[in-house]
């Protein structure tokens, strides 16, 4: 086997249990991973409130691109899952549209299924745009009308930054691109076209939400690899040591680092200041995660609704989650329901932690998620500062700077904040990140994941 000498991870959500994992599989002994908080997961993890209630950090789903993700998720919980059938709409004043918005216009008021229609067959006659935004490229291939009515103004409450600060080179399969046909013969025949998506279909543990997950796979592991509540404060490249927050120095051949990429850069010792200057211009967003545990009978409405998404103003939320229908463990007993809304932060889109609980719980009603008549028993606030990788304009140039710079010196930053990217940055991307890392080390195979983003997403890969 390859002596690759010591190696550190800082962080065990899926980028550094992916390389535990694989390195456990390969019988590499000399691996140690570091975590901060008191429980694994990162930003898959899942808590309970006192009420009794379960929470993720966020709406995740389980559709995997790799079937060594798939049989991961066998192996580790076998039985331990529930499959469902995506349902997802778009509320648009006081009417639901199916999930994704530009291929269901029939569902808009007239005029505005007019309008729409017509600005969509004026793009279609255009050539396609070398656009530098994100902004740009959605009014050249979406025309004014629903770039006016949905993508802009929904993008922006996910983002929280005006879509000329994003670029396009993210998107690949995330953003639906117009079949005109499709969309005109929907409207003819009133017919809903909701089955896009490589999240159509999706699984979900059974108990203990996605952390459950996380934890299962931190079990496997031995018990001499994982040490929580363990914080890196500085990082020495010349040395390659780590300073923990207790104090203690730990030395390493290979760092691997799941933190976010500016501040790892922030903690290093021995990096160029040019590197640190670069690292400056990375860009993200926080998001608080809204658990409303309720009692009573939910609106028909939502019976069988997986989440929703909310591009108006009279919300703080861009998406909320019937958190409940993903399994039955989510809530302390059979009266009970839950929904799970999330909210985006940037010094752009300022977010007021007093009012937030307020506005949530009126916009709910008046989006026709609850009634005068629901009993809120449950109100959680959780705050994450990194909540999504923003896709900058310039983010690649950074990156391309950056990663070589730490790898340089034995450090490899992965995972959702690690590499930056947000179209690889999904639970299955990020354990992959991990895996593919190691096998590269061992001359088992390339790092597909980080460094060709379209491909991986196309899968299935293995």
């Amino acid at each position: 086997m390859k002596d690759l000498g010591q190696i550190l991870v800082i962080g065990a959500g899926p980028t550094g249990l992916g390389v535990a994992t694989r390195l456990t599989e390969l019988g590499y002994p000399t691996v140690r991973v570091l975590e901060s908080r008191g429980a694994v997961g990162g930003l898959a993890a899942s808590h309970v409130d006192p009420a009794g209630f379960t929470w993720d950090i966020g709406g995740h789903v389980h559709h995997s691109h790799y079937t060594r993700f798939d049989e991961l998720l066998d192996r580790v919980l076998p039985g331990g899952w529930f499959e469902h059938q995506r349902v997802s709409r778009i509320r648009m004043s006081d009417r639901w549209i199916p999930f994704p918005f530009q291929l269901n216009l029939h569902r808009l008021e007239p005029a505005d299924r007019d309008l729409c229609l017509a600005r969509l067959e004026e793009a279609a006659d255009r050539p396609l745009p070398q656009s530098a935004t994100f902004a740009e490229w959605i009014r050249s291939v979406f025309g004014d009308g629903i770039a006016e009515l949905f993508l802009i103004p929904y993008n922006e409450k996910v983002w929280g930054y005006p879509l000329e600060r994003l670029g396009t080179g993210w998107m690949g399969d995330r953003v639906a691109r117009p079949d005109l046909e499709a969309i005109r013969a929907a409207i003819r025949e009133d017919r809903d076209l909701d089955t896009w998506g490589p999240n159509r279909t999706f699984r979900f543990p059974r108990t203990g939400g996605t952390g459950s997950l996380w934890s299962a796979v931190a079990e496997r592991l031995p018990d001499e690899v994982l040490e929580l509540g363990a914080t890196v404060k500085r990082i020495d490249l010349n040395a390659r040591q780590v300073r923990l927050a207790d104090g203690r120095r730990l030395s390493w051949d290979r760092l691997v680092s799941s933190m976010p990429l500016d501040r790892l850069c922030r903690r290093c010792d021995g990096l160029p200041d040019r590197a640190l200057e670069t690292s400056a211009q990375l860009v993200s967003s926080a998001v608080h995660i809204l658990g409303v545990g309720l009692r009573g009978k939910p609106p028909e409405s939502l019976r069988h609704t997986s989440w929703m998404y909310f591009p108006g103003s009279n919300s703080p939320y861009y998406r909320v989650t019937v958190f409940s229908n993903y399994s039955p463990s989510h809530v302390p007993d059979a009266t009970c329901w839950s929904l799970m809304a999330e909210v985006c932060e940037t010094n752009w889109r300022p977010v007021d932690p007093a009012t937030l609980r307020s506005w949530t719980l009126r916009a709910l009603e008046e989006d026709g998620l609850t009634t005068e008549e629901s009993e809120v028993v449950s109100f959680w606030h959780h705050r994450e500062s990194f909540g999504y990788p923003t896709p900058f304009v310039g983010r690649d140039a950074v990156l391309q700077e950056l990663l070589p710079e730490l790898e340089r010196h034995e450090v490899y930053s992965r995972g959702r904040f690690g590499a930056w990217k947000y179209e690889v940055s999904n639970q299955d991307h990020c354990f992959m990140q991990g895996v593919e890392l190691v096998d590269r080390w061992m001359d088992l195979g390339e790092e597909v994941t980080i460094h060709q983003p379209s491909v991986v997403n196309r899968g299935p890969n293995r």
